[in-house]
């Protein structure tokens, strides 16, 4: 008589979204922007562009990830994950203001700024996901899009100094997303780890999550791009 197979091994969260950064890995040629950055060849008004775009991205991702905290408030560690990314995006607008005045945006201009529609289709869909998508789910795909926004942050940051002569405080803004966060990493996996265990996290549709974020931040960065 065939002896039963052993129960294949349950993947820790840790695989999960490794795999989740590795499979969900934009191409970096398809970024416009960045590499013009990279090379000193977009011109200065970029910077002001986008941080009048950001300003309405990160306005509108706190509220979605202040929305996905309250939904998993049933769920501790994925609740936890949630309000760290709320507190985290006002951080970031503290530190956009930096860009905001080196780049001599007024708050009235900042106001009356109409932003682009292929800029804020990330921030809509993040809303979205806020809305019906299981928080466990949209926290892979969310880490998978920070990995790679981080590095596009990194290039652009050292970019700012090296080809543009922005001052500090001016860069602190996409210094702030640069590095890997330790304290968002631990707590992704604590959330996610929490899914696994309690069968919420599905990775199949987290990856769908997933490619529709990168494909938005792409549209995002050529969206500046395009307008200036």
């Amino acid at each position: 008589m065939a002896r039963p197979a052993p129960d294949a091994p349950r993947p820790t969260a840790a695989a999960v979204l490794d795999d989740a950064v590795r499979s969900l890995a934009p191409d970096t040629d398809a970024n416009r922007l960045v590499a013009r950055i990279e090379e000193g060849a977009a011109p200065r008004s970029v910077f002001a562009t986008l941080a009048l775009e950001q300003h309405h991205v990160i306005s509108a991702d706190r509220v979605s990830f202040q929305h996905l905290a309250r939904r998993a408030d049933g769920d501790p560690p994925v609740a936890d994950f949630f309000d760290l990314l709320a507190q985290g995006e006002a951080l970031a607008m503290k530190q956009l203001a930096g860009l905001a005045d080196a780049c001599e945006l007024s708050e009235r201009e900042i106001a009356a700024y109409q932003p682009r529609p292929g800029c804020q289709a990330y921030p809509s869909y993040a809303a979205r996901l806020a809305l019906g998508g299981e928080p466990t789910d949209v926290a892979i795909a969310l880490t998978a899009n920070f990995a790679a926004w981080g590095r596009c942050c990194a290039v652009v940051e050292t970019a700012m100094r090296d080809r543009y002569a922005f001052p500090e405080e001016a860069c602190g803004f996409f210094g702030f997303f640069a590095g890997p966060s330790p304290d968002v990493g631990e707590r992704a996996r604590a959330a996610v780890q929490h899914g696994l265990d309690t069968g919420q996290a599905e990775p199949a549709t987290a990856h769908r999550y997933g490619r529709l974020l990168q494909a938005y931040e792409l549209m995002f960065w050529n969206s500046v791009a395009e307008a200036d």
